[in-house]
C-alpha cells in the first residue's frame, strides 16, 4: 500500500536511524484479496524496489526473498527463477529464502541459481514446527511441504504439547545441522514473535559442536 514517496521516506528514516539492510519484499496482496494490485504511484514488483533502494540509498545492504518450492504466484520454477535473478541483477546483495523442511529442495534450488547465474549468497529460512496445528490438512505449511515423518511424530504426541515442541526442535536442529555440513552462509529463522525453538535449536547446535 506505499507510494514511491512513502518508500523514500521510509528509507530516509531507516538511514538516519543507522539502519544497515534492507529486507526488499514486494508484500502480499490485501487481506481478503487473491491478486496484488499495487496503489497509485507506487511499485509492482520487487525488482522494482530493489533499483529504487540501490539507486537513492546505496550504503544500505538489500536482501530479497527466493523460493526453494516456487512462489505461489509464479508459472512455473524457471520464472520464478527468472524473477529472482531480475531482483539480483538490479542490486539485490542476499537470497533469504522462503521456509522448506526437505534440505534436497533446498540444495537443488542452489544448484539451479548458480546455473542461472546467481552468486550472492543464499541463506535459507527455517520455521521450527513446534505445534501440530501450524501443518495444514494436506500437509504443508505457508506453501511448504511437510515430511510425512514429522507429521507422523507430530501425530504420535498428539495430547502433550511439550512432545510437539521437542519432536520439532529436534527436527528443525537434525535440518540446520545438514545445511551447515552442506555449505550454507548462515541460517534465517522464522521465529513469528516466539523464539523459545529457535534457542533450544542454537543450543543443541553448540552442544553438538
Amino acid at each position: 500500500g506505499a507510494t514511491t514517496d512513502d518508500l523514500r521516506a521510509y528509507l530516509e528514516d531507516s538511514a538516519r536511524r543507522g539502519i544497515q539492510y534492507i529486507v526488499a519484499l514486494r508484500g502480499d496482496p490485501p487481506p481478503g484479496e487473491a491478486d496484488f494490485r499495487p496503489v497509485p504511484g507506487g511499485l509492482a514488483y520487487g525488482n522494482e524496489l530493489v533499483a529504487l533502494v540501490r539507486r537513492e540509498f546505496p550504503d544500505f545492504g538489500i536482501i530479497v526473498g527466493g523460493y526453494p518450492e516456487t512462489h505461489p504466484e509464479a508459472l512455473d520454477p524457471d520464472s520464478d527463477l527468472k524473477f529472482l535473478k531480475q531482483k539480483v541483477d538490479a542490486g539485490a546483495d542476499v537470497v533469504v529464502t522462503q521456509l522448506f523442511y526437505d534440505n534436497d529442495v533446498f540444495f537443488r534450488f542452489r544448484d539451479r541459481c548458480a546455473k542461472a547465474g546467481i552468486t550472492v549468497p543464499i541463506v535459507p529460512g527455517v520455521l521450527p514446527i513446534v505445534r501440530r496445528e501450524q501443518i495444514k490438512p494436506d500437509n504443508t505449511l505457508f506453501g511448504a511441504r511437510v515430511p510425512d515423518t514429522l507429521v507422523d511424530r507430530m501425530h504420535h504426541y498428539t495430547d502433550d504439547d511439550e512432545g510437539q515442541f521437542a519432536a520439532g526442535v529436534y527436527f528443525a536442529a537434525r535440518q540446520v545441522e545438514q545445511l551447515v555440513e552442506g555449505g550454507v552462509p548462515g541460517v534465517h529463522f522464522y521465529v513469528l514473535n516466539k523464539s523459545r525453538a529457535a534457542s533450544h535449536i542454537c543450543r543443541a547446535l553448540a552442544l553438538g559442536a
